[in-house]
């Protein structure tokens, strides 16, 4: 005979302007703004994150700039480890040389890699288990495709799948772009979003430029 279940809603998630970090996440060196989350499992090491921007489950990000309303999916990459394949061998022996005893480690390498930060900007999309290379700027507004490896820059509202990824579509036209870069809703305050949260929920994005810009 099977067992009776009852399916039950989850709880309702409530965030503060602390960010909230959950206890098997591992966070390091990291300046977080209000109404952060660090989902389960995610390790984060270096890197500066927006208000309202949250990453969800086991999820790597290093060295990176993540701007507001930046939305990550699980098992996402944001800035994987590199290796020097300039030199004759790629192994980390080379940097990480007091693991094996070989002498002190190598900082010069390690400040290599920091200078190779990824940048996040405004209401970014990444999808789950996309990959974000070193050194790669993603465009406000933009979206990167579930799996997707990223490994050059991309336009604001540019939607980019693939591997490597590469531009599917806009996201808008060009005249609902520039009127969003005018209206830059993400620098508003909490108030301000709470007055017009109707208008992000019920406004076609052009009514939504037209009631805060003249497009």
């Amino acid at each position: 005979m099977g067992v009776k279940v009852t399916q039950t809603k989850p709880a309702m998630k409530q965030l503060s302007e602390q960010p909230t970090i959950d206890a098997s996440a591992v966070v390091v060196e990291c300046d977080l703004g209000r109404w952060t989350e660090i989902g389960p499992r995610t390790s984060m090491r270096e890197t500066v994150m927006g208000d309202y921007s949250y990453v969800v489950n086991d999820s790597e990000i290093i060295y990176s700039d993540i701007g507001k309303f930046v939305n990550i999916a699980a098992h996402t990459r944001i800035n994987p480890g590199q290796h020097p394949m300039d030199r004759a061998s790629m192994h980390h022996f080379q940097y990480r040389s007091s693991a094996y005893e070989l002498g002190d480690d190598d900082p010069a390498f390690f400040d290599w890699r920091r200078e190779k930060r990824v940048r996040l900007e405004h209401d970014v999309w990444i999808g789950h288990g996309a990959i974000v290379q070193g050194g790669v700027t993603i465009g406000i507004g933009s979206v990167v495709g579930s799996g997707a490896v990223v490994t050059k820059d991309v336009a604001p509202y540019t939607i980019v799948t693939g591997i490597p990824a590469k531009p599917l579509r806009p996201r808008f036209e060009a005249d609902i772009v520039e009127a969003l870069l005018r209206i830059r809703w993400w620098d508003w305050g909490h108030d301000m979003l709470a007055k017009h949260l109707q208008d992000f929920r019920m406004l076609p994005v052009r009514d939504f430029c037209l009631k805060f810009d003249t497009i």
